[in-house]
Protein backbone atom coordinates (compact mmCIF):
# COMPACT_ATOMS: atom_id res chain seq x y z
CA UNK A 1 0.00 0.00 0.00
CA UNK A 2 2.89 2.29 0.27
CA UNK A 3 3.90 2.05 -3.28
CA UNK A 4 0.14 2.97 -4.42
CA UNK A 5 0.17 6.17 -2.12
CA UNK A 6 3.46 7.39 -3.87
CA UNK A 7 1.57 7.43 -7.10
CA UNK A 8 -0.70 10.34 -4.87
CA UNK A 9 -3.54 11.51 -7.23
CA UNK A 10 -7.38 11.56 -6.24
CA UNK A 11 -8.37 9.54 -2.93
CA UNK A 12 -11.05 8.11 -4.93
CA UNK A 13 -8.85 6.33 -7.42
CA UNK A 14 -6.54 5.24 -4.62
CA UNK A 15 -9.43 3.61 -2.91
CA UNK A 16 -10.51 2.06 -6.37
CA UNK A 17 -6.72 0.46 -6.58
CA UNK A 18 -6.54 -0.54 -3.01
CA UNK A 19 -9.75 -2.45 -3.27
CA UNK A 20 -8.84 -4.28 -6.11
CA UNK A 21 -5.60 -5.13 -4.98
CA UNK A 22 -7.39 -6.46 -1.38
CA UNK A 23 -9.22 -8.81 -3.75
CA UNK A 24 -6.13 -10.13 -5.46
CA UNK A 25 -7.65 -8.15 -8.83
CA UNK A 26 -3.67 -7.03 -10.22
CA UNK A 27 -4.53 -7.20 -13.82
CA UNK A 28 -7.89 -4.42 -13.41
CA UNK A 29 -5.65 -2.56 -10.49
CA UNK A 30 -3.24 -1.82 -13.49
CA UNK A 31 -5.84 -0.87 -16.01
CA UNK A 32 -6.46 1.71 -13.91
CA UNK A 33 -2.99 3.50 -14.34
CA UNK A 34 -2.91 2.92 -18.47
CA UNK A 35 -4.15 6.28 -19.13
CA UNK A 36 -1.96 7.52 -16.16
CA UNK A 37 1.54 9.68 -17.30
CA UNK A 38 2.77 9.95 -14.00
CA UNK A 39 6.49 8.45 -13.72
CA UNK A 40 5.11 7.14 -10.33
CA UNK A 41 2.29 5.38 -11.51
CA UNK A 42 4.54 3.70 -14.52
CA UNK A 43 6.70 2.45 -10.88
CA UNK A 44 3.76 1.59 -9.00
CA UNK A 45 2.44 -0.46 -11.95
CA UNK A 46 5.96 -2.04 -12.79
CA UNK A 47 6.06 -3.23 -8.81
CA UNK A 48 2.93 -4.78 -9.23
CA UNK A 49 3.75 -6.78 -12.03
CA UNK A 50 7.08 -7.89 -10.36
CA UNK A 51 5.33 -9.07 -7.32
CA UNK A 52 1.86 -10.39 -8.71
CA UNK A 53 2.41 -13.86 -7.38
CA UNK A 54 2.90 -12.32 -3.73
CA UNK A 55 -0.47 -10.57 -4.12
CA UNK A 56 -3.58 -12.77 -3.22
CA UNK A 57 -7.02 -12.10 -2.71
CA UNK A 58 -7.23 -11.12 1.07
CA UNK A 59 -10.68 -10.71 1.05
CA UNK A 60 -11.27 -14.16 0.35
CA UNK A 61 -8.97 -15.33 2.71
CA UNK A 62 -10.86 -12.88 5.66
CA UNK A 63 -14.05 -14.09 4.84
CA UNK A 64 -13.13 -17.60 5.09
CA UNK A 65 -10.89 -17.16 8.78
CA UNK A 66 -8.58 -19.36 6.76
CA UNK A 67 -5.46 -17.72 8.31
CA UNK A 68 -3.97 -14.35 9.87
CA UNK A 69 -3.37 -11.82 6.77
CA UNK A 70 -1.94 -9.96 8.94
CA UNK A 71 2.17 -9.38 8.16
CA UNK A 72 3.20 -8.84 11.92
CA UNK A 73 2.73 -12.56 13.45
CA UNK A 74 4.87 -13.54 10.17
CA UNK A 75 7.57 -11.31 10.92
CA UNK A 76 7.37 -11.67 14.42
CA UNK A 77 8.00 -16.11 14.06
CA UNK A 78 11.10 -15.03 11.41
CA UNK A 79 12.54 -12.72 13.95
CA UNK A 80 12.12 -15.88 16.73
CA UNK A 81 13.68 -17.99 14.26
CA UNK A 82 16.93 -16.04 13.55
CA UNK A 83 17.35 -15.49 17.43
CA UNK A 84 17.12 -19.25 17.56
CA UNK A 85 19.60 -20.03 14.69
CA UNK A 86 22.20 -16.93 16.86
CA UNK A 87 22.28 -19.07 19.91
CA UNK A 88 25.63 -18.86 21.75
CA UNK A 89 27.77 -21.73 21.06
CA UNK A 90 24.88 -22.89 19.05
CA UNK A 91 26.57 -24.15 15.48
CA UNK A 92 24.50 -24.04 12.28
CA UNK A 93 25.30 -25.61 8.89
CA UNK A 94 23.35 -23.48 6.58
CA UNK A 95 22.00 -26.84 4.67
CA UNK A 96 20.86 -27.75 8.05
CA UNK A 97 18.10 -24.74 8.76
CA UNK A 98 14.91 -25.87 6.72
CA UNK A 99 15.31 -29.19 8.37
CA UNK A 100 15.43 -27.36 12.12
CA UNK A 101 12.32 -25.31 11.16
CA UNK A 102 10.23 -28.10 9.55
CA UNK A 103 10.64 -29.59 12.94
CA UNK A 104 10.30 -26.27 14.77
CA UNK A 105 6.91 -25.92 12.79
CA UNK A 106 5.62 -29.10 13.56
CA UNK A 107 5.97 -29.63 17.14
CA UNK A 108 4.10 -26.05 17.22
CA UNK A 109 1.59 -27.04 15.52
CA UNK A 110 1.25 -30.20 17.54
CA UNK A 111 2.13 -32.61 14.65
CA UNK A 112 5.19 -34.12 16.99
CA UNK A 113 5.73 -34.31 20.66
CA UNK A 114 8.45 -33.28 22.49
CA UNK A 115 10.24 -36.19 24.51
Amino acid sequence: MENLYKVGGSMQRINQVKGLLWQGKVDDAIAIFAECTLKQAENFCVYLEKHRHRIVNYQYYQAEQICSIGSGAIESTVKQIDRRTKISGAQWKIENVPQVIAHRCAYLNGLIFAR
